[in-house]
């Protein structure tokens, strides 16, 4: 069975990628589906997990599920409260992307996905900055 672990060498470059997903997902237009928003949301959360993993060294599957990522993560630093309302975003990976594959998402659904995209991003781009820095001393 092949490995399909990832590895890469610049969380900054994950970093950089969750923030254009977050901001696609912040950009509101009633001829846009709040689901394909919502997906963005979810991959800004995810790259933004994965930099924190790849800040540690830590290699890790591929996968979309947040609550895997979180499980990792936790293994070596605490999460905060929010980071864990984040392995709810999982269901915005694929299900809410097609037609009738599931519910519509609501606007206040909406915000309450971007306000915790927006917190573990930025997060998890405090955990990657002080990572680097204990490394670089």
């Amino acid at each position: 069975m092949q490995d399909k672990s990832i590895v890469a060498e610049n969380p900054n470059a994950w970093l950089q990628r969750a923030n254009s997903d977050l901001i696609i997902a912040s950009r509101y237009a009633e001829d846009i589906f709040l689901e394909d928003l919502c997906f963005h949301a979810q991959q800004a959360v995810e790259k933004a997990l994965k930099a924190v993993l790849i800040a540690q060294s830590v290699k890790f599957p591929y996968t979309h599920n947040i609550g895997v990522l979180l499980g990792l993560i936790e293994n070596r630093l605490p999460l905060p409260s929010f980071a864990l309302d984040a392995a709810e975003l999982t269901s915005y990976s694929v299900a809410t992307r097609y037609p009738g594959a599931d519910e519509v998402v609501e606007y206040n659904e909406w915000c309450e996905t971007i306000q915790v995209a927006k917190v573990v991003v930025a997060w998890a781009t405090e955990i990657v900055t002080e990572l680097q820095k204990m490394k670089a001393e």
